[in-house]
């Protein structure tokens, strides 16, 4: 699918000679883009749209047949409240016509929108990305895939010039996101431990990438006991992850992006039952699998200035005669000693060795993503992420990034005196605190293993990795959440 810019020179409305035509129209009649419309389609739009109902608003979509004409098939989609309208609502849009464009078979997309009162780059940006990630549609498990009909080129119509550099980084952005959702919707006896590792082996072939795969030995060698405890319980071998882009100049500055990295989760012996959604628990390596998205995007932009490091301490979390009992007492890699009071709480365990291996490569600033707690998910619903940092600095840009991207983060306390409910009275920490505050007593556990004057965030995103129906850019499946935000992050620059 190819993108590109049309500036406005006359009418470009008019001018369009593509079969498929989307026009986005506020709610407001008085809008001049209602009269516009109205002007090159005839009089009789109006009337057509009145037997429709259509209104304008969110979410509407009217696709008009055209016989004998051209464009061939005209789509309205509704913009909603003018005052209301940013890059949130332009990707709704962006991506409700491009479906309907797609069901009827469009050839060559035109896409015009009132931006405006939107800078231009970030609006094509946000169109363009829309467009191309809710047309995504995972059949590699499909012995018959559904024939589908995608449009060959995407035409933003009536934008400025300026507007042309925003669609420089959509492909490579929009490939970091398909791998993120390839990852995660894999099933988790693909998407192994190893699956991972090769993974991350062929974005190191493509990209010019450096590699570093740990395998439990090495790990034993480092002392990652808490990783190594939530491992032992699987026949699959653990497999840490270090991937590595280096500019090719001089390096400026180095940041960390860790991702959680469990191919499946049975909770060990705290076995997750029926309404678990044990069957899902495929996806708990989506913090993996948007850090390696990232890692694949940031290689085929090459940044310049930016030393990046993805790591990923990938295992399972099975039940044998070889798994953590509740009780047992393991020791990370730092020499602090855990006390299991859950088995299902292990994803924390294999951050904490790696978040200690994080803090001794001389990063500027860290960021890991992990599907961590179901507490985040009653917090904050399934459409925004938590964000635990101390540094503001490093907040904003998280936040401003998340913005830009069309993700949702919510910035959340790290308030210490909840540390009290992690204490042990065998060992420094227990992995887990009461059921109040789960999310932020599980980052203070984290905050641990980080070292001191480390630019650190946690971002805690259990409720956005899957959606069981079509929200904005995300068809239903994998999402992918994650890598937008730290592809844009990396962008602006990180804190040093």
């Amino acid at each position: 699918m190819h993108f590109r810019c049309l500036a406005n020179s006359g009418s470009v409305l008019e001018a369009w000679s593509g079969d498929c035509l989307v026009v986005g129209l506020f709610s407001d009649p008085q809008h001049p883009t209602w009269p516009l419309l109205a002007g090159v389609f005839g009089a009789d739009l109006e009337r057509h749209l009145e037997q429709r109902q259509f209104k304008g608003k969110p979410g509407e979509c009217v696709c008009i047949e055209r016989l004998g004409a051209a464009p061939s098939l005209l789509i309205l989609v509704g913009l909603g409240d003018p005052a209301a309208f940013h890059l949130t609502e332009l990707r709704q849009a962006s991506a409700t016509a491009a479906r309907q464009a797609s069901r009827v078979g469009a050839h060559q997309l035109g896409l015009w929108m009132p931006v405006e009162a939107l800078e231009p780059a970030a609006a094509a940006a946000a169109m363009a990305e829309a467009t191309r990630l809710s047309l995504y549609k995972d059949q590699r498990f499909k012995s018959e895939p559904e024939p589908r009909s995608l449009p060959e080129e995407v035409v933003l119509l009536g934008l400025p010039e300026a507007a042309a550099k925003g669609l420089e980084a959509v492909d490579a952005i929009c490939g970091g996101v398909e791998l993120a959702r390839q990852l995660v919707a894999a099933p988790p006896n693909v998407a192994t431990p190893a699956g991972l590792a090769e993974t991350a082996a062929e974005l190191a072939r493509q990209f010019g990438l450096q590699l570093k795969v740990l395998e439990r030995v090495d790990c034993e060698a480092l002392g990652m006991g808490a990783y190594l405890g939530v491992a032992q319980g699987s026949d699959l071998p653990p497999k840490f992850i270090h991937l590595t882009y280096r500019p090719e100049g001089s390096v400026e500055r180095r940041i960390g992006l860790v991702g959680k990295g469990l191919t499946f989760d049975s909770g060990g012996y705290n076995l997750k039952t029926a309404g678990s959604m044990i069957e899902m628990m495929k996806y708990d390596m989506g913090g993996a699998a948007a850090v390696l998205g990232a890692m694949r995007s940031v290689a085929q932009l090459r940044p310049e200035g930016l030393e990046i490091h993805a790591i990923v301490a990938s295992c399972e979390n099975m039940i044998s005669g070889k798994a953590i009992h509740p009780g047992d007492i393991l020791t990370a890699s730092n020499g602090r000693t855990i006390e299991i009071n859950n088995t299902d709480a292990e994803g924390r365990l294999t951050l904490a060795d790696a978040l200690v291996y994080a803090s001794g490569l001389g990063l500027d600033a860290v960021v890991d993503l992990a599907t961590l707690t179901g507490a985040c998910v009653v917090a904050l619903g399934e459409e925004i992420a938590g964000l635990w940092t101390e540094s503001d600095v490093l907040a904003d840009g998280l936040l401003s990034s998340a913005v830009a991207s069309g993700e949702a983060l919510w910035r959340m306390p790290l308030r210490r005196s909840y540390k009290e409910g992690l204490k042990s009275t065998l060992a420094d920490f227990k992995n887990t605190g009461p059921r109040p505050a789960g999310s932020i007593t599980a980052a203070l556990f984290l905050r641990e293993f980080v070292a001191d004057g480390l630019a650190w965030a946690h971002l805690d995103i259990a409720g956005t990795v899957w959606t069981d129906k079509d929200r904005g850019a995300d068809p239903a499946g994998a999402t992918g959440f994650g890598v937008r935000t730290l592809v844009n992050w990396i962008g602006f620059g990180a804190p040093a």
